[in-house]
């Protein structure tokens, strides 16, 4: 039976907070529990956000195509075993939560901080998806020429541009502009220079 108001994919994003100096112990983890969720049906993909400018805070996000095989990943033996390694590395439990479709690359690093604001939302989206949905099909009929216009080129543009938009442009752009998605608050310097 299709449920047509269900996305088209599924992701479970977790932030972990490491304590001090666990880092490469965390790293290790990490490459442990990555090919494990890979052997899952209906795994799409793993990002990492790793912490930036001396934070300790890792948002990592696995993506799968239905909540189904989601929840098969969540409750399998083989992460539970791997979730109980971790509690050594963290200063705090795991927060956990599922998004549906692209909804993820907005997750605050951290629960604290607030998810944001829409426009800001839309303006990065449309700062990733308009020049790939440019570029794409031009770079595509360059080099395919056969390719435009047909269908299965029409295939080839769109499945580049998500591939690009999933894997590389979201992560970068969302990384870059983290505090300007969502503020820390003031830093000293401002603080100072009012």
């Amino acid at each position: 039976m299709d449920y047509p108001h269900q996305p088209e994919h599924v992701t479970l994003v977790i932030t972990h907070r490491l304590l001090a100096g666990k880092q490469p112990e965390y790293e290790q983890w990490l490459e442990k529990v990555m090919p494990q969720a890979a052997l899952f049906d209906g795994h799409l993909g793993v990002n990492i956000l790793r912490p930036v400018h001396g934070e300790q805070t890792y948002t990592v996000l696995i993506r799968f195509d239905t909540l189904d095989n989601l929840y098969r990943w969540i409750n399998s033996t083989q992460r539970h075993a791997l979730i109980a390694e971790l509690p050594a590395m963290l200063c705090g439990p795991e927060h956990i939560e599922l998004r549906p479709g692209a909804a993820f690359w907005f997750t605050p690093p951290t629960p604290e901080r607030k998810a944001p604001k829409k426009w800001k939302q839309f303006l990065i989206t449309l700062g990733v998806i308009y020049p790939s949905t440019n570029l794409v099909p031009w770079f595509w009929g360059a080099v395919l020429p056969a390719a435009k216009g047909t269908p299965w080129g029409h295939l080839l543009n769109d499945a580049s541009v998500v591939a690009l938009v999933v894997f590389l442009w979201m992560p970068v752009v969302t990384r870059l502009f983290a505090n300007w998605l969502a503020p820390r608050g003031k830093s000293n310097l401002e603080s100072n220079n009012e």
